[in-house]
């Protein structure tokens, strides 16, 4: 969203906006517009919204809409080489979240906090068959937060991501565009998160755990059991310290509650019950209280 509406704001016009179709979203699950589909509509562009953008008649439509370039940003589909080399120029432009070639995939956001990164960024680059390897026009940098969620980097580097592209789509115009080839040697790959990864396993250490939740916030949410009861972490931090408990066990300590690990503290900050608020974790223990002595437990595995 933030990329569109900077390029609308731009000196180049916007002929068209491709999007995916409708999906079930909300409560309610009833077909709705994506964000970027919703707000094309909503200002009057052209907009696709194909079950395959190789299909025949979308390049037929795409192609009718006479473009110089193609922008892409976590679009979600295989783009075939009709596509990619429809526009004028030749080539299609995508704002990758990550510093390329590292995190090349679906989740480089969540994968850079998961590895334990410092900064990740954008990597404004050219679309080619092969995912996210293409030569790479212009990065820029973000430090990632201590206690930065993938929810909470996500949106920041939206906003980058508008700069990035608007920026480079002036370079690219100009004709002052460099391309710089990606060291493939150096590549790494950012896949989607599984439902497996979303179990908290206590026998890591307190950092790892801490990423781990971070990481997988707002959604899925890491998942530990309670009492026979499934909770999503969706907000923790890492103290060190000796850890006398067998891990998984909760204490309380300065009001804050502690679950040890294999290695320091996990404190979660924001729980959740099944069907309930994201809540943070004062106002959660007051109305579940969380028994000192407790044990966290790893969830069942997804797959039985």
């Amino acid at each position: 969203m933030p990329s569109l509406e900077r390029l609308r704001s731009g000196p180049h016009e916007v002929v068209a906006v491709v999007s995916q179709p409708d999906r079930p979203r909300g409560r309610g699950r009833r077909p709705s517009p994506s964000p970027v589909a919703a707000r094309a509509l909503a200002v009057g562009l052209p907009l696709l919204r194909p079950e395959k953008v190789g299909d025949a008649a979308c390049v037929g439509t795409l192609r009718a809409h006479a473009p110089d370039l193609g922008v892409v940003v976590a679009f979600g589909q295989f783009l075939p080489r009709a596509v990619r080399e429809l526009p004028r120029r030749g080539f299609l432009v995508n704002a990758h979240a990550s510093l390329l070639p590292r995190h090349r995939g679906a989740a480089p956001i969540a994968r850079a906090i998961l590895a334990g990164d410092a900064e990740t960024g954008i990597s404004v680059m050219r679309v080619e068959r092969e995912m996210d390897a293409g030569p790479v026009a212009l990065v820029r940098r973000l430090a990632i937060g201590p206690e930065e969620t993938t929810g909470e980097l996500e949106e920041r580097l939206g906003s980058l991501a508008a700069d990035a592209l608007a920026e480079a789509i002036d370079e690219i115009a100009a004709g002052r565009a460099v391309w710089t080839e990606q060291d493939a040697a150096a590549a790494t790959l950012a896949p989607k998160l599984s439902r497996d990864e979303a179990r908290l396993d206590f026998s890591a250490s307190a950092e790892a755990l801490a990423r781990r939740v971070r990481a997988l916030a707002p959604k899925p949410g890491a998942v530990a059991v309670l009492a026979g009861e499934p909770l999503r972490l969706l907000g923790a931090r890492a103290e060190p310290g000796p850890v006398p408990d067998r891990p998984g066990t909760v204490r309380f300590s300065d009001g804050a509650l502690r679950i040890a690990t294999a290695a320091g503290w996990l404190v979660p900050t924001r729980l959740q019950r099944a069907g309930g608020r994201v809540l943070e974790i004062g106002e959660f223990l007051r109305g579940h209280p969380i028994p000192e002595g407790g044990h966290f437990e790893r969830a069942p595995d997804p797959a039985q």
